[in-house]
């Protein structure tokens, strides 16, 4: 994690400084953005990831000191909703989900756009219904070299309408740059996302590449590179998650390992520190991995080093508001799930005022119920955030419910107005 936080410090930790983007006022929140203006005056730096208390009196709610729209969702939700006032009279359609946030989904969808594919590539409108004419937005994820390819033999230019997020494509430029040094570029990242999918396209188009989901799949590797199992069933475990003509007894002797930009960055660390220290168990040469530094964005780092911060804070509960495909949320959820009762909701309606929560299980993958979740005891200390997909006004959103549910707390407004003095 060290390492992750001095390159991030080196390579510029105020990207998110760079440009104000035009979102609609829908998804912003008056409280949430004088928390953060507030913050942002009294650490410009970015040095302190101690979450922000937000006093009601009997309810004290501790808020990450990062969270909410990145970056490349923010530019993302400008693109689409510029293009959809700048045309209303074409076809507008997204290759899948904008940004993994069902409200903002939806309301794109309300405005007029569809979307040619599920999360998973699963087609919902061949390609074949396309014309030139019409316009097709790349999400933040990016998208396969393949599906550029379809797109323009169907004379559709996406270049103007591209939303990939700016650090998905570093991933994709770190790959080809050490895939024409002759390493193999191995994708820590969850192989059915669509970034992963995208990231996998890029790289396999310069040399061999490979995607492995976890620890427990690298330590299978591991097992191919020192010669533990036979060569002749790498296939069975791998087939699907590797390049065409892949040769494991070559193309394992050099590797560099990037990522899905949303993945734990201590995971990725760990994964990449192992798989090093077993090629130079075997051949004891620095030369054969590829120097590849950090690759997950500011946001992420951010968000996860923020939500270590917020677990220094004595509390009750956490609640993590996102939605439930988001990958980048459900991390954040893994890391608050270690030391304290976490709930997973998209949104405030998830919480009843009957005291029970309609939450998401990341590991069944299943929403449930949880009834009387709120502890009696005063004053109740709950800790909240949110993914880099979810808007502010979301979060906000779910404090009004909160308040809702403790008598005599404070109101919303008076906070308000102590940050707005």
């Amino acid at each position: 994690m060290a390492l992750f936080l001095a390159i991030y410090k080196k390579e510029g930790p105020y990207l998110c400084d760079m440009k104000s983007f035009d979102v609609p006022i829908i998804y912003r929140s008056p409280l949430i953005s004088a928390i953060k203006k507030k913050r942002k005056e009294q650490d410009r730096m970015k040095k302190d990831f101690t979450p922000t208390l937000l006093d009601f009196g009997p309810l004290q709610i501790s808020v990450a000191r990062h969270f909410g729209f990145c970056y490349g969702v923010e530019n993302a939700i400008e693109i689409a909703f510029r293009t959809l006032d700048q045309h209303p009279n074409k076809r507008i359609f997204l290759l899948s989900e904008m940004i993994h946030n069902p409200q903002v989904n939806a309301d794109l969808q309300a405005r007029g756009i569809c979307f040619l594919q599920d999360t998973s590539g699963r087609t919902l409108i061949p390609f074949e219904e396309l014309h030139k004419e019409d316009i097709v937005l790349i999400p933040a994820f990016g998208t396969t070299l393949e599906i550029e390819m379809q797109l323009r033999n169907r004379g559709i230019t996406t270049e103007i309408y591209n939303t990939t997020c700016p650090f998905v494509e570093k991933v994709w430029n770190r790959s080809e740059a050490i895939a024409k040094k002759n390493f193999t570029v191995i994708i820590h990242g969850k192989p059915t996302h669509e970034e992963t999918r995208a990231t996998f396209s890029h790289a396999a188009v310069h040399g061999p590449a490979m995607v492995i989901k976890d620890m427990e799949e690298a330590k299978l590797l591991a097992e191919f590179i020192r010669g533990n199992r036979p060569m002749d069933d790498f296939f069975n475990h791998f087939s699907s998650q590797c390049s065409a003509n892949f040769d494991p007894i070559e193309h394992l002797k050099r590797i560099g390992v990037v990522n899905q930009t949303t993945m734990l960055a201590s995971d990725t660390q760990a994964i990449a520190d192992f798989l090093k220290k077993t090629i130079l168990e075997k051949e004891n040469c620095e030369d054969l991995v590829a120097d590849t530094r950090d690759t997950l964005c500011y946001a992420t780092l951010d968000n996860q080093t923020a939500v270590r911060g917020l677990l220094s804070t004595p509390a009750d509960l956490a609640i993590v508001v996102g939605g439930y495909n988001s990958s980048n949320t459900s991390h954040l959820v893994e890391l608050c799930e270690l030391q304290l009762p976490t709930y997973y909701i998209e949104n405030a309606q998830k919480i009843s005022t009957e005291n029970s929560i309609s939450h998401y299980d990341i590991h069944a993958q299943v929403e449930r119920v949880t009834v009387n979740f709120l502890p009696s005891k005063r004053p109740l200390q709950i800790l909240l955030t949110s993914g880099a997909s979810c808007p502010d006004a979301l979060v906000e959103g779910v404090i009004e419910r909160l308040l809702t549910l403790v008598p005599d707390a404070t109101t919303l407004d008076s906070l308000l107005k102590s940050y707005q003095a």
